[in-house]
């Protein structure tokens, strides 16, 4: 589907968006196509630089753009991948890249076709932000702190929002809105007098901890991605160490149920040597650190039913993490979010102009089905280990009995390894892994020996 070949609609004057990260950027560039004018409110001060931002605890990790996201992205900003590429990011067949160490073995590393893209998150963020305020439609207005709804006479329907512009002193101030999209990702404006959603809490207990190192792009090795997962339900460790702009690697190291990297020197590198597999020790005794070891903890993933409320104001919606957050180590946090941006793009597109009213109700019904999938892939996992608190769905252990399968057939079969990627990248939904071409193929007895390397040695082994 390419955004130029539909045509928009007018929806109103004037569409708020409170937060300036990637939620709110895409959907900015959605809403300046409906609305005469965009306006992102931003509560951290914003430069025109890639920077992390002191309202976002994780961008400091590693992040991949997931080849849907980025499928997603490109439609509306057409020139993305050579921009990412042209600033240092490593941009390719998520595939072929990827060396992958999970369930006693490596899995196949081979073109799929799937593209995807590593690179900071400050970096992805700055080069969308410069296209999206490049739009006469929209402005930022960053270091502004929101005080809450306003509503009409009705009390049924957002009229806009009260702010507090930081470097300013005229206290607060009513900005009107025929639109405001809570895109923030704390789900705090809760709105007067409508209740709270309905909640879904699975406690999995995930900390990590990342470092920056500098890296030789003159060799291929050196824009290699390596993933070591453990096999649960005894191993709680992962990490990764991806190729990223500026001639850096990042490495993240994660643990769930508590079982959390140090953020000290030998602590991290003991973290990192007790892996299921050397890759990422072996690399990092190499290199020399660039960055402080940073850490960042999350206790749940956390899902608001949005879509059950019975009430829900007008003129109001929310998007993003606000809607649901869930273990970052699967990397499915931007895609999700681009693809929730884009179904507000599609309805808005269906609707005549000037009808608002019912829009959430259908946004939240199509957000939901979206959310479904991610939910159910980091969930899911996370119910591997019985340390995991939460309301598993009936048939969950089956299920991961059978997903151990098919991490295994990833490890020799190009077909399940191929239908399994398109799952991860949110390209495909869970059910195609239980296609019965791939069923036979993941439930076919195939044991082959897998060769691993062995911890390189390092001054005082």
């Amino acid at each position: 589907m390419s955004v130029s070949n539909q045509v928009s609609t007018i929806m109103g004057r004037h569409a708020i968006i409170i937060g300036g990260s990637m939620a709110g950027l895409l959907t900015a560039r959605v809403l300046s196509e409906h609305f005469a004018r965009v306006t992102i409110l931003e509560r951290d001060p914003v430069d025109d630089v890639p920077e992390a931002r002191k309202g976002q605890p994780q961008t400091r990790h590693l992040h991949a753009l997931l080849a849907r996201g980025l499928e997603i992205m490109t439609r509306y900003f057409p020139d993305l991948p050579e921009a990412l590429a042209a600033n240092g990011a490593i941009v390719g067949d998520l595939g072929d890249l990827v060396r992958w160490y999970t369930f006693g073995g490596y899995r196949l590393q081979r073109k799929t076709g799937l593209v995807g893209a590593s690179m900071s998150r400050p970096l992805l963020e700055w080069l969308v932000r410069q296209r999206v305020l490049a739009l006469p439609a929209v402005r930022l207005i960053d270091n502004c702190r929101v005080e809450g709804l306003v509503f009409d006479a009705s009390q049924q329907r957002v009229a806009g929002l009260q702010i507090e512009r930081r470097d300013q002193e005229q206290g607060l101030e009513t900005m009107e809105a025929d639109l405001v999209v809570d895109a923030s990702g704390r789900g705090t404006l809760e709105a007067a007098g409508f209740g709270r959603p309905l909640e879904s809490t699975v406690k999995v207990g995930v900390g990590y901890a990342t470092r920056l190192y500098r890296r030789k792009p003159s060799n291929v090795e050196e824009t290699e991605f390596f993933i070591v997962t453990g096999e649960p339900p005894h191993d709680k460790r992962s990490g990764l160490i991806f190729p990223i702009e500026g001639d850096r690697w990042i490495c993240t190291l994660a643990g769930l149920a508590g079982d959390h990297p140090a953020l000290d020197e030998e602590g991290f590198m003991a973290f990192a040597r007790s892996l299921a597999a050397p890759d990422i020790y072996n690399q990092l005794v190499k290199l020399e650190p660039v960055s402080d070891i940073v850490g960042h903890k999350l206790p749940s993933s956390l899902r608001r039913h949005y879509e059950k409320m019975r009430t829900f104001p007008k003129g109001y919606l929310v998007l993003g993490d606000a809607i649901c957050s869930f273990n970052p180590i699967y990397g499915q946090g931007m895609t999700s979010a681009a693809m929730q941006a884009e179904a507000l793009d599609t309805l808005l597109r269906e609707r005549p102009s000037t009808a608002m009213d019912g829009l959430a109700k259908e946004f939240f019904q199509r957000a939901a089905r979206i959310v479904d999938i991610p939910w159910q892939l980091a969930v899911g996992a996370d119910f591997q280990y019985p340390e995991t608190e939460g309301k598993k769905a009936m048939g969950t252990d089956l299920i991961n009995a059978y997903v151990t399968k098919v991490h295994r057939a990833t490890q020799h079969d190009p077909v399940v390894y191929q239908e399994f990627l398109k799952v991860m990248n949110l390209i495909q939904p869970p059910a195609s892994l239980f296609h019965p071409r791939i069923v036979g193929r993941v439930l076919r007895p195939r044991r082959i020996p897998v060769l691993r390397p062995a911890f390189e040695p390092v001054a005082g082994d």
